[in-house]
């Protein structure tokens, strides 16, 4: 299977989706991704068993606040400077790129770097959805070591990380990150396709072009989406506020929902960073990490990211549970509630809904 041009409009509203909120604004994505495959050709999509286990897996994304790297696009070159010095690090060039986070632009546009570095696409990805940081994938779960991260920005910098573990790679390259302006493209994790089996999160690329696919000639999208994600409704209404700022490299803030409709009478709340993170309804939480909580609009049923929210929008908010490996222990201690300052006990967003109307 390739990813051909028409392919990029579903894959963008399916990463969109399973962004929840971030991995940044998938509109740059798909032009990169558009521009790359013209200028390239089609890129193959590869299952991870069809990769040789010494064949280097470069996991790719841009790291940053959504709101920056919208303005500030990754030039054609860093995924080319990074690919070069891995190829000197590891003495061997790249076999394949993955996306780090299937959601948002993070999901579209490593078919643009695939392209440019001539490698197939590994249909997986880290995360399952878009985390905010970077210790919070599936590679960190799994217990393989952080030992090296390289970030590449606009201006030609090119920056070889050596953490200790996880956290140290999150602090240093967040570091970098802020330096380079608030956005970088990034490789971490770089690993083996032996190493890669059962650390990373497979057929997440089809998935999201399912997704994607789910809302197209839908009579009602939004219903025809939640069906696709299995998805609860949290509320139906329009956004009353919108609270959000830029600081170390991420976006953070909240969003107010006011019910409308059958839902008049209600307001729910979004902590954000980066992602949508907790869903709050009269102190009680709806939704949480590492679930996924996505906002939509009502009648298209069209992803709305974290930067593009505005006041008096009408929309959706679904959430829909994550993949197993994030409510293990080590996931939740990764990228549950707490991990994130919330005084919370993770509850699945099965057990929170449960006897609510889904979709």
């Amino acid at each position: 299977m390739s990813i051909d041009i028409s392919d990029i409009p579903a894959l963008a509203r399916g990463c969109a989706v399973l962004g929840t909120g971030g991995g940044g604004d998938v509109r740059t994505g798909s032009l990169a991704a558009i521009r790359a495959i013209q200028t390239y050709g089609p890129v193959p999509l590869v299952e991870l068993a069809e990769l040789p286990g010494d064949a280097l897996v470069v996991p790719l994304s841009g790291i940053g606040a959504p709101t920056v790297s919208h303005e500030m696009i990754h030039s054609e070159d860093e995924a080319k400077r990074i690919a070069e010095e891995i190829e000197r690090i590891f003495g061997r060039p790249p076999a394949a790129v993955m996306s780090s986070e299937i959601g948002g632009s993070n999901g579209v546009a490593p078919v643009a770097w695939a392209a440019q570095l001539g490698l197939p696409l590994l249909d997986a990805d880290a995360m399952g959805r878009a985390f905010p940081e970077v210790q919070m994938v599936s590679m960190y779960v799994a217990g393989l070591p952080a030992d090296l991260v390289v970030m590449s920005d606009v201006v030609g910098n090119v920056v070889t990380i050596r953490p200790v573990d996880g956290l140290w790679s999150e602090r240093l390259a967040r570091a970098v990150c802020v330096a380079a302006g608030s956005t970088a493209l990034m490789a971490d994790y770089v690993l083996t396709a032996a190493q890669a089996r059962g650390a990373v999160i497979e057929g997440t690329v089809t998935r999201a072009l399912a997704i994607g696919r789910a809302t197209e000639g839908a009579a009602e999208p939004l219903r025809a989406l939640a069906e696709r994600l299995g998805a609860a409704r949290l509320i139906t209404g329009k956004l009353t506020d919108v609270e959000r700022r830029t600081t170390g490299g991420f976006v953070r803030g909240t969003a107010t929902i006011e019910g409308t409709g059958d839902d008049r009478g209600r307001t729910l709340t979004l902590e954000l960073q980066n992602e949508n993170l907790v869903a709050v309804e009269n102190g009680r939480p709806r939704a949480m990490v590492p679930d996924l909580i996505t906002v939509v609009d009502t009648e298209t049923a069209a992803a709305v990211q974290t930067e593009g929210l505005r006041y008096g929008q009408r929309v959706t908010v679904l959430a829909w549970p994550c993949d197993p490996l994030w409510r293990t222990p080590k996931g939740l201690e990764t990228a549950g509630p707490r991990a994130f300052g919330y005084d919370l006990e993770y509850v699945p967003i099965e057990e929170l809904v449960k006897g609510e109307p889904r979709g």
